[in-house]
């Protein structure tokens, strides 16, 4: 796994994490929305589509 793959990784964990943790209502519905884009991207091998969908589901949080 190259550096990049590792780190797209641990980010994949870190927004599951809070997805898992944030109360039911839209925030979540739309993070859920890009995590699962960004689940997509990574199993394409595209870190950099999947690293954007992922910051976008952090910021759907706040």
């Amino acid at each position: 796994m190259t550096p990049e793959q590792t780190k797209t990784a641990e980010k994949m964990k870190f927004v599951k994490a809070a997805w898992d943790k944030a109360p039911s209502g839209p925030k979540k519905d739309a993070a859920l929305r890009h995590y699962k884009t960004a689940e997509k991207a990574q199993t394409s091998k595209n870190d950099a589509a999947a690293d954007k969908q992922l910051d976008a589901a952090t910021h759907a949080f706040a």
